[in-house]
């Protein structure tokens, strides 16, 4: 993702907001190991799926946004940095993608309609409470529909690895939770999801020795008779 780190290196730490709205300008142009497997596992994970409704939390710079849009009849795309969202809006230009500016820890007002499929890219390692958001998001998908996962790995958060970006003054460290693989199957079991899907990704499936770096999860809602 940024050159290895030297002594010379000053580190800040910065909230989520304010980092991917100073991150925004590089994020599309900087190597990003994190932002294209993710976008792999995405793909592959959802590629046989069929929705009409898409709820993209965490859409950023519009990375998956073009993809999904290609597949649902209405997409809305929710980030919590305003300057994500206007490279995102420079890129997708399609009428039924809803781009909306929201902290998704607080009332999910922009939801004004169940959705059949909830994703979540790289978002949910800025999120303390995961309950919180099982919650927000069951109530907000349709009997029969899905939710995808795509997380930076535990292992590689166990090995201090979290999303950060490096200017020529200094590297910027997000505010990152470590989150257990439990910590995302205990609330969906919980809330009455069933686990269709677990998948873990590597920087290069041909080098499986290298740390894992992708987690992906797929959940679905069941129907109402299941």
């Amino acid at each position: 993702m940024i050159p290895s780190k030297t002594h010379f290196d000053k580190f800040v730490v910065m909230n989520t907001q304010e980092a991917y709205n100073q991150w925004a300008p590089l994020y599309d142009g900087n190597v990003n190991k994190t932002r294209d497997v993710e976008a792999f596992a995405l793909r592959q994970t959802l590629e046989d799926i069929r929705f009409k409704s898409c709820l993209e939390i965490g859409c950023g710079t519009g990375k998956n946004t073009l993809w999904l849009a290609e597949k649902a009849d209405v997409i809305t795309a929710v980030d919590f940095s305003e300057v994500m969202l206007a490279i995102a809006r420079q890129k997708v230009h399609a009428a039924h993608v809803n781009f909306i500016q929201e902290d998704i820890i607080q009332d999910w007002n922009f939801t004004k309609y169940s959705f059949d499929l909830i994703t979540f890219s790289l978002v949910l390692e800025h999120i303390e409470n995961l309950n919180l958001i099982f919650k927000k998001a069951i109530a907000t998908l349709e009997p029969g529909g899905y939710i995808y996962i795509g997380e930076l790995h535990p292992c590689k958060q166990y090995n201090g690895s979290k999303a950060r970006f490096r200017t020529t003054e200094s590297t910027t460290v997000v505010k990152c939770f470590n989150h257990h693989l439990s910590d995302f199957l205990k609330p969906a079991k919980q809330y009455g999801l069933h686990i269709e899907k677990v998948e873990e990704y590597f920087d290069d499936e041909q080098l499986r020795e290298e740390m894992l770096r992708i987690l992906s999860i797929l959940l679905k809602k069941p129907l109402k008779n299941d």
